[in-house]
């Protein structure tokens, strides 16, 4: 006979026992305090990152994925001319705006993926999302190379590489919350002066790699970026807890709610977060798109305005490691109010651009536009933990990111449009420093409903408990009352 046959099963045991004593009771209820107090220990406590590590390895490797995918879409200027000279004559301007298009797509492209990249995060983690984006971007990149006009690359350039691109770079900002916590701020300021640092190097060696080597060689060369992030991403190492699965039907594929993560919508400091963030990036990019041509119509063909963009890169990379640490000092989300400086200042530098007309009055303001450019960058993603936490940041991240991509888009043209009909950039100037501010207005609004909210969740805790306090007392009286009917002699 088994050992399972011999021996009764509790239930059966319980169910065919004879009546106990009291003090046999009190050891069986003894017992089951025991029990209950196990498996109190084994629950699982709140995680807690190791602030370091092998974190630094990651932070690194994060930091090249955002340098090479936003060092590439941003020295797309660079690339723009050498495909003018490629594909067609520089006077064309029919050509011109086709060719825009590819850089123009491309970037649009990385945002606009990026709900679905949340998803593919949640399923499979930020290590097989990321090198597996990594990858598409390389063979993206790679097959750009072997283009020969100018229609293959919008789908080679414009939207497999940005798709790649796009994928490989949200695990980046996702899997730095699973090492830091309270370096946060500081880690992804580290991290994302990345860019900034390709930006400032990135065209001097395009630059250099074009003139040596042609356009084909020189995408085979930015390829290899693509394939030493595939490498970066595998030191994604998760460490999160992964959510326990309710579902009963043994199912391999996960819960539509799973898929789509709504819970984060309910929270209304993310709603307002969510939706005020891309009111201010109407007006957001249009300085960097639009300032090279003004200048050249303000000041000649011959102002250095490539010193212009080496400020913004250098004061934005600095932007985010001063920031970012001040992050880490800042609780909760009172971080936000950081964002709202950033969009205040850049929203009043962009109405000041038409009013300088002395070109060290252009460098003034694109040093404080770069560094609160920085500011503004380097606390989203500590933002995001802090208004739906660890759990449910990835898809945070990637509703926010998707969003951006339609003003990201839409912005520049409006911009370029008011040119066209006015003659000059000054009312284009003038009106793009409104749209920060006012999206920077309504992000004053969640250190406030994120207060009440907290309030309201302890208030209902503190009546829970006095509920549960009244109850276990009444329940105390009834039980005393009981003992003395059935035993008259202990009053006695």
């Amino acid at each position: 006979m088994t050992e399972a046959q011999s021996e009764p099963t509790p239930d059966a045991a319980e169910a065919t026992a004879p009546p106990h004593d009291a003090n046999e009771s009190e050891m069986k209820q003894e017992n089951g305090d025991c029990k209950g107090s196990a498996s109190e220990e084994k629950a699982p406590r709140e995680f807690e990152p190791p602030e370091g590590g092998w974190g630094w390895v990651v932070m690194l490797a994060s930091m090249w994925c955002n340098g090479s995918v936003f060092g590439i879409q941003n020295a797309f200027g660079i690339l723009f001319v050498s495909l003018l000279k490629e594909f067609g004559s520089e006077s064309d301007e029919d050509l011109r705006f086709k060719t825009a298009w590819v850089g123009s797509l491309s970037m649009g492209m990385i945002f606009f993926f990026s709900p679905i990249v949340s998803v593919f995060t949640d399923l499979f983690g930020c290590r097989i999302t990321a090198v597996g984006g990594a990858a598409v971007a390389f063979v993206g990149l790679l097959g750009s190379s072997f283009v020969k006009s100018l229609g293959p690359l919008y789908f080679t350039y414009g939207i497999v590489f940005a798709c790649g691109c796009s994928f490989a770079y949200q695990p980046s900002l996702v899997i730095l919350g699973h090492y830091f916590k309270r370096r946060l701020g500081l880690v992804n300021g580290i991290v994302t002066a990345g860019s900034s640092v390709f930006t400032i190097t990135l065209p001097y060696m395009l630059t250099g790699l074009l003139k040596s080597v042609g356009l084909a060689y020189t995408l085979r060369v930015l390829s290899i970026f693509m394939f030493l992030l595939m490498l970066a991403g595998l030191t994604y190492k998760p460490l999160l807890p992964k959510p326990v699965s309710s579902s009963k039907s043994g199912s391999r594929c996960p819960s539509l709610k799973r898929v789509f993560n709504m819970h984060i919508w309910r929270s209304l400091g993310y709603r307002i977060w969510a939706f005020g963030i891309p009111a201010a990036l109407y007006g957001y990019f249009v300085p960097y798109v639009h300032l090279m041509k003004h200048v050249e119509e303000r000041f000649g063909q011959n102002a250095n305005k490539e010193v212009l963009l080496t400020c913004i890169g250098i004061t934005s990379g600095v932007g985010r490691l001063i920031f970012g640490r001040v992050a880490d000092y800042v609780p909760g989300v009172n971080k936000v109010f950081l964002q709202v400086s950033s969009f205040l200042v850049i929203g009043l530098m962009s109405m000041m651009i038409p009013l300088c007309h002395v070109f060290g009055g252009l460098i003034a303001v694109c040093l404080l536009m770069g560094l609160f450019d920085g500011c503004f960058i380097c606390i989203m993603a500590p933002i995001a933990f802090e208004l739906v936490g660890s759990q449910n940041v990835s898809q945070a991240i990637g509703f926010l990111l998707g969003m951006m991509s339609v003003p990201m888009t839409v912005g520049p043209p409006i911009a370029g449009f008011l040119r066209d009909r006015l003659g000059s950039y000054d009312v284009a100037f003038y009106l793009a420093g409104i749209p920060p501010i006012i999206g920077g207005a309504m992000l004053c609004l969640i250190p406030w409903v994120e207060a009440r909210r907290k309030r309201k969740e302890a208030q209902i805790a503190a009546d829970t408990t006095e509920k549960m306090l009244e109850s276990k007392s009444s329940t105390q009286d009834t039980a005393d009352d009981e003992m003395k009917t059935k035993d008259p002699e202990s009053v006695i």
